[in-house]
């Protein structure tokens, strides 16, 4: 019988009265609950039903497919056209500078920055689910593209000989062989992308988990900038690839620093001063801005103005942007050839890919209040990088800045990345051939200085020191890992150490004792809390881990050193004992012709203590045996030693196992489990399950746990009908604080 009653009055405390018998599993199982009666369904019947096709599944996949169908029809002109337009126009602005930029660093021609600016932003409008994401060229994803490049197509794979027998590279031959090796790994990654989300694998993201990514995109702005200094610089070295990059490019430019264009450097600081003080303005008024200040245009604007009025390529020696062809160029399809070489790497940027790019739609729905579909994202993404390769893009995902901007500008749906798009198609059709003057190293500052918010991410260190060393150690491991040893081996680093963290979690769980709260039905841990008190002769033990075929040895090991019960001991004791008795009795009946005296035993059996005998001589008869923790004056000398030692090893005479926090079970776990049970019994404990879950027992009854001498009975569904099982076992003292 349950009831729970409260009083009318609001201050009043809610009352808690249950009173009904104990329950074990097997009359829950045969008396309380009764399944539901369900007709199984054959196979041919669920693929039947799995490709039955109807009109609403129809419009359900049409929908699902093209989110844009739910939303277009609906749209309020009235109220969002405005704010998407502002956003639009403000995030190509962006996109324009940044296409330009990120294009150095894919290590193929700025223009291929403007391509992937357009088709593949065009392309999400449709297929996405995220209403502020930015898509589009992103440093992280560049970086890693254009280390592909660069070791696919050296610069000396296209060495020339040139005067005096000097080796020149052939600039237009490589970079063309770059962009297709580009593109194919671009329609690489689209396949690899789509076919997963096909597949469902939307789930992969949850493996990567935030300190993970944000360890490895602070490494990837050190990659980025490093790469970038020779840029900023004016020096010209070769770009490097693969473990310590990172260490051969930084000395490869001090080696060369004495040839530095000195207007090129003066450039590149002022750009980068400028545009740190414009985000720290956009940043410090953006509640007062109506949009923010385009730094970067304008940058972008002046620089090419003064460049190309100052003659800077020609007088000073300043590198700039060169040719940019106007118009888009004719579809072309990918090289496969190169596709076996391009696997690997067209996996790891296609997961970080994705990661980055759902891990800010969560951020952003979750803000304004909407979902996003991971799946369709996944299929967003290998949509836009599939059909845009054939149209000689690179690899895109979010920005993190941009999205930014798109959000704060009033972006309200993926019209604003339209808009945006659109911006971009018309400098590329109409004017991109005015950026032909534009110095690099303005890119470079564009760049750099658009990474001090991936920097700022080092301020994880402090935070996770204080709340989770192991996230902490998995930010550090992703960090090295991918600076030292290049973002492609540094990935597979970072995952495989975060996934041996989980390891150790299930190998490392914290182990318990559980003691009553006096005058309630709860159970705490009691070296944690003061008012926790055992109860007499049972032991509840709880180990916050599931039990599988990794940690059940462990499992049973931190089981007999928190209970302090070891079987084996006990038995070993019991067998020293009999031993000393027999030895004992053959001279008490030696000493017996010569001597009234007879020798007395008293066995001292502590749980704590393990097992400690003594012998003592006295006068008396009669022999006094602890047996649970309680003296006994029945035995005398002429008892036989069976019989004597046939008393209870330990004062303990049950063990609760609380398998609440028991999310699974295996074979060997079970088997594991089933062993204890069995050996305990050999001294006389009795071992009994509480908290099991349904799918928990049901994983149990699937591993045939249920047989002699294991039955139902010995499972309860919570610890206290457990331990009031064990307080009414017979001849044993019942615990006056259990109610």
């Amino acid at each position: 019988m349950e009831h729970i009653t409260a009083s009318d009055e609001p201050s009043a405390t809610l009352m808690y009265h249950v009173e009904r018998p104990v329950f074990n599993e097997g009359y829950i199982d045969s008396e309380l609950l009764h399944r539901k009666k369900r007709t199984p369904k054959s196979c041919r019947q669920r693929i039947a039903e799995h490709f039955r096709c109807s009109s609403e599944k129809a419009k359900s996949a049409l929908f699902s497919f093209l989110p844009i169908l739910t939303w277009l029809p609906s749209y309020p002109l009235k109220e969002y056209l405005f704010g998407d337009i502002v956003s639009g126009i403000s995030t190509g602005v962006m996109q324009l500078p940044q296409g330009l930029a990120y294009a150095m660093l894919a290590a193929v021609p700025p223009v291929f920055g403007l391509y992937s600016s357009f088709y593949p932003v065009l392309l999400y409008t449709f297929f996405g689910t995220s209403r502020h994401i930015s898509i589009g060229t992103f440093a992280v994803i560049s970086l890693m593209i254009g280390g592909v490049a660069v070791r696919e197509a050296p610069d000396s794979m296209f060495a020339v000989n040139g005067t005096n027998a000097s080796q020149v590279v052939d600039f237009e031959a490589r970079d063309a062989r770059r962009v297709e090796v580009v593109v194919a790994l671009t329609t690489l990654v689209g396949i690899i992308q789509f076919v997963l989300g096909l597949l469902r694998f939307g789930f992969l993201a949850i493996y990567l988990t935030e300190p993970l990514v944000r360890g490895f995109t602070t490494a990837a702005a050190v990659h980025v900038s490093v790469s970038q200094l020779k840029y900023l610089l004016g020096v010209h070295t070769a770009r490097f690839n693969g473990p310590l990059s990172v260490v051969h490019s930084i000395d490869a430019v001090f080696r060369n620093i004495a040839s530095t264009n000195v207007v090129t450097l003066i450039i590149g600081l002022v750009c980068t001063v400028f545009l740190y003080i414009i985000k720290d303005l956009n940043e410090r008024f953006k509640k007062k801005l109506p949009i923010p200040i385009p730094g970067e245009i304008i940058v972008v604007i002046v620089s090419t103005g003064i460049s190309y009025g100052m003659l800077m390529s020609e007088n000073y020696g300043v590198e700039v942007v060169g040719k940019i062809p106007t118009g888009l160029l004719p579809p072309k399809i990918p090289d496969f050839s190169v596709f076996p070489n391009l696997l690997a790497d067209a996996v790891a940027i296609a997961v970080v890919g994705f990661s980055i790019a759902i891990s800010l739609a969560k951020i952003f729905a979750l803000k304004h209040g909407y979902s996003v579909d991971g799946n369709q994202e996944l299929m967003a993404l290998g949509l836009c990088n599939f059909m845009s390769s054939f149209f000689h893009t690179f690899v895109v995902t979010a920005s993190m800045s941009r999205s930014l901007v798109q959000e704060s500008t009033g972006g309200h749906t993926e019209i604003a990345g339209l808009l945006a798009s659109i911006l971009v198609l018309l400098v590329v059709v109409a004017i991109g051939f005015v950026f032909q003057p534009l110095p690099t190293t303005v890119l470079a500052a564009i760049i750099m200085v658009n990474l001090l918010g991936m920097f700022r991410q080092m301020k994880d260190i402090p935070a996770l020191w204080r709340t989770s060393k192991i996230e902490l150690a998995i930010w550090l491991v992703s960090f090295f890992a991918s600076v030292l040893l290049g973002l492609d081996y540094g990935l597979v680093v970072s995952m495989g150490f975060a996934i041996l963290t989980v390891i150790y979690r299930t190998q490392c769980p914290k182990n318990a004792v559980l003691g009553q709260i006096p005058d309630t039905g709860l159970y705490f841990d009691v070296e944690e809390y003061e008012e926790a008190e055992e109860c007499s002769g049972i032991k509840i033990f709880q180990s916050n881990t599931s039990i599988y075929f990794a940690n059940s040895d462990l499992y049973v090991s931190a089981l007999k050193a928190k209970t302090g019960i070891d079987p084996a001991q006990l038995l070993t004791a019991r067998k020293s004992q009999l031993k000393y008795a027999k030895r004992d009795t053959g001279e008490n009946k030696t000493a017996n012709h010569s001597c009234s005296q007879k020798k007395q035993a008293v066995v001292l059996l502590d749980v704590e203590l393990h097992v400690t005998h003594e012998v003592v001589n006295g006068p008396q008869k009669q022999m006094h045996v602890y047996t649970n923790g309680k003296m006994t004056e029945n035995h005398t000398e002429s008892e036989s030693e069976d019989d004597f030692f046939l008393q209870r090893l330990t004062p303990i005479h049950s063990i609760i196992l609380d398998f609440t926090p028991v999310n699974f079970i295996d074979s060997v776990g079970a088997k594991t489990i089933k062993s204890v049970i069995k050996e305990y019994a050999t001294v006389d404990v009795k071992v009994v399950l509480a908290g099991c879950s349904r799918t928990l027992l049901s994983d149990l009854r699937t591993l045939k746990f249920f047989c002699e001498p294991v039955t139902l009975d010995l499972i309860f569904p919570t610890i206290h009908d457990a331990v009031l099982h064990c307080m009414r076992r017979k001849d044993l003292p019942v615990c006056p604080d259990v109610h």
